[in-house]
């Protein structure tokens, strides 16, 4: 089995910001009327700095979601009930909330599952729940799986609202002591301002800083110490080419550059270091989660968390040039208009405000009153409401309805085809995906258009039938389908061990996007290593950071004495690049198990071995860092290591398919034939469509003297691979000593 299939799940990332201002500012000086105004990289200075001259912003501002997206503990920032109150949970456990001095406790259990009382220094967010950080060592802050829901008034159980059905002990990452809920690595970057991670990998540990615990002015405009001393001088004495020092001016950002700017926080991603304004791509710093499995529907609609930007930019709102502050005001975050009127800004009312347009009773009431435990409750007339059917939604952590910002065109007819649901049945629960597709198709007719979900579940089965149509989907322009939905049919290329494939990459290594370049060299293979290599030396010299270090952690495979002295120097330079994102990201298994494979291609098995058992220390069913640290231990003769590893993985997962055959060739290479028979013969229940498992199946029945189970697993796998001589030439040998 090859690396590629386990190292794909590697690298995370997310989007990018395109700011006004240069990316590296120098000093400067101008002169106007005799003022002189110096200026130097501008620093943080705090959002109370922006109220005397910013005070209806200021006022906006106050009590919105980013004023209270973070907090110290006080009486006035706490929601929840600490009156010494019991929550008993659904394993029958009994957790205490009190306080004590002014100070804020919890009585839970906590590391290795003991209880024991655990001061509250910091709550998170507040509607329409808040949860609550408690401080542990290396500098940790670790969210607190009792929440606080603020709209029933109640606590819940985090852990058994959003993890029903797993087993979340002490020892599994999700449990609120572990890194999955650890506040500095996860949630941090997004709720305060001027955030600095500062994970030391070597003691980890963090010490983790902010400049405003909340999202403040200066999370969106950048530092503005620039800003104040151009504010400072006199009115009719500042100079017209500084455009007010601001590092991030929004007024006249486009859609793109606008929805990048919120994409910082607002979209699923992985993180590539620290943030700063100064006037780089969003992949700079994070490299976005496209629209597929796991984390959405086949036809791009929300499954698990978005946090908006992947299915706003699947909009034709936003194919319109519609911008985030169209609909929701920048400063109070609310919408700026209520019911329909939100969306009559643009719409014509005697058209789609109409019954008409959408055949139902118009709305008695403006709000869609929610319901209880991830239960919407529709009340009659609500069918009118716009937002009803074209922004249907999912709960998420336990009590929050987020809805899909892709504003979608109801289809059932997708719901029968491919199994996503509808906003129709989403309100008539009680009735079937063909009960409202006949009312689809009484009130608008039979005509459908084509829908790009048909090709994106192909693509992820690796249905042959779609791989043309979804090379033609990758190469679509710009204003015939979204971007993330293009990169995403890219993406699915992977799935495809054909020659159209590597072409079709290729030709998008040049392509404008920034996120369509750096799928394309993340999927991008070629079967000759001198085109894998003239094609992805150029993307070390990409002007984003992004696609620069995917490039050179591809070539990273090739040893050293391919590599040429024209390119070296920009390739270490690169790779340095990205070997640094990964340390910045070593917290998270994921993160260590990139360096660990990097480590392994060159040749470094100390390292690589260090960074694997760092990933599984994180994430112990990380499974991907033990089947790469087994096979890494059998190329060093460790079989007895890489064993145990795989039986491991299939102890924690019995249905990893891969793992039974790349387990079944380790007991083979150990002269345990009967054993290796037996995972060979799983993997290939698992896998039928794999004809080398049957080859080499066959040959193992052979050598048992097995011949009838021989002839027909080498039959088998000639029949899905007829022309591979290999096969032929066994079966021949078989058949021919079987005579």
């Amino acid at each position: 089995m090859s690396n590629k299939t386990w190292e794909t799940i590697g690298l995370i990332s997310l989007f990018t910001i395109i700011i006004v201002f240069p990316a590296q500012w120098i000093k400067y000086r101008v002169q106007q009327d005799g003022v002189s105004f110096v200026a130097a990289r501008p620093y943080f200075v705090g959002g109370e700095s922006c109220i005397e001259c910013h005070k209806p912003e200021y006022d906006r501002w106050l009590g919105s979601d980013h004023d209270l997206a973070m907090d110290s503990v006080w009486e006035g920032s706490v929601l929840g009930d600490f009156n010494d109150a019991v929550f008993i949970s659904g394993r029958g456990d009994t957790s205490k909330f009190y306080t004590m001095d002014g100070r804020y406790f919890v009585y839970t259990h906590g590391v290795d599952g003991v209880f024991s009382e655990h001061e509250i220094k910091y709550t998170f967010g507040w509607w329409p729940l808040q949860q609550y950080l408690v401080p542990m060592e290396g500098g940790r802050l670790q969210v607190l799986h009792l929440t606080w829901d603020s709209r029933d008034g109640r606590w819940y159980d985090m852990s058994e609202a959003v993890y029903a059905g797993e087993n979340v002990t002490p020892e599994n990452w999700l449990y609120w002591t572990n890194q999955a809920q650890n506040w500095n690595g996860m949630c941090a970057d997004c709720h305060s301002t001027n955030l600095r991670k500062n994970y030391d990998h070597v003691n980890d540990m963090y010490r983790t800083s902010w400049s405003d615990i909340d999202v403040n002015c200066e999370s969106c405009h950048g530092p503005s110490s620039a800003h104040l001393e151009w504010a400072a001088i006199p009115e009719m004495s500042r100079p017209d080419n500084i455009n007010t020092g601001l590092v991030v001016d929004t007024r006249l950002m486009g859609a793109r550059e606008y929805a990048d700017h919120c994409a910082r926080c607002h979209l699923r991603r992985a993180v590539l270091g620290d943030h700063d304004h100064f006037g780089r791509d969003l992949l700079d710093h994070y490299i976005p989660q496209l629209t597929g499995s796991p984390y959405y529907f086949p036809d791009g609609q929300i499954l698990e968390e978005d946090y908006v930007y992947g299915s706003f930019l699947q909009s034709r709102m936003f194919m319109n040039d519609v911008k985030c502050n169209d609909c929701h005001d920048a400063h109070s975050l609310e919408l700026v208009k209520t019911g329909n009127e939100l969306c009559l800004q643009c719409h014509r009312r005697e058209v789609y405000d109409n019954y008409n347009h959408h055949f139902h009773k118009m709305a008695d009431r403006p709000e869609l009153q929610e319901g209880n435990h991830r239960q919407m409750v529709y009340l009659e007339g609500e069918g009118a409401l716009c937002i009803n059917c074209h922004m249907d939604g999912r709960y998420y952590m336990g009590v929050d309805y987020r809805r899909d910002h892709s504003f979608r065109i109801p289809r059932p007819d997708l719901s029968i085809s491919l199994g996503v649901p509808n906003a129709c049945n989403s309100c008539h629960k009680d009735e079937s995906a063909r009960w409202s597709e006949q009312y689809i198709t009484e009130w608008y007719g039979r005509s459908r258009d084509a829908h790009y979900g048909v090709l994106i579940a192909g693509g992820e089965n690796a249905d042959t039938a779609a791989l043309a149509g979804l090379i033609a989907l990758a190469g679509a322009s710009v204003d015939q389908y979204p971007v993330m939905v293009r990169a995403t049919a890219l993406s699915l290329l992977d799935n495809y061990d054909d020659e159209s494939t590597v072409n079709a990459m290729k030709l998008h290594l040049a392509n404008e996007d920034p996120i369509i370049r750096h799928f394309a060299v993340r999927s991008f293979h070629a079967p000759d290593v001198e085109d894998y290599k003239s094609s992805l030396v150029p993307m070390l010299s990409d002007p984003v950071k992004a696609v620069r270090i995917e490039a050179a952690y591809g070539l990273s495979m090739l040893p050293a004495a391919m590599h040429d002295s024209s390119w070296v120097k920009v390739y270490q330079e690169a790779l340095h690049e990205y070997e640094q994102a990964m340390i910045y990201t070593a917290d998270f298994a994921s993160g260590s198990y990139n360096l660990a494979n990097l480590y392994s291609r060159k040749g470094d098995v100390k390292q690589a071995e260090s960074w694997f058992l760092k990933a599984i220390s994180i994430d112990d069913e990380f499974f991907p860092a033990k089947i790469n640290l087994a096979m890494l231990y059998n190329m060093q003769q460790e079989n007895e290591k890489a064993e145990a590893l795989f039986m491991e993985v299939l102890a924690q997962n019995p249905e990893q398919s891969e793992v039974y055959y790349s387990l079944g060739l380790l007991l083979a290479e150990m002269q345990r034939y009967t054993e290796a028979a037996k995972m060979l013969e799983k993997a290939g229940e698992l896998m039928p469509e794999r004809s080398r498992i049957f080859y080499n199946l066959g040959l193992l029945y052979d050598y048992l003297g097995k011949r009838e189970k021989a002839l027909f697993n080498l039959k088998k796998a000639m029949a899905l691979d007829p022309a591979n001589r290999e096969y032929d030439a066994a079966l021949t040998s078989v058949t021919g000593r079987q005579e």
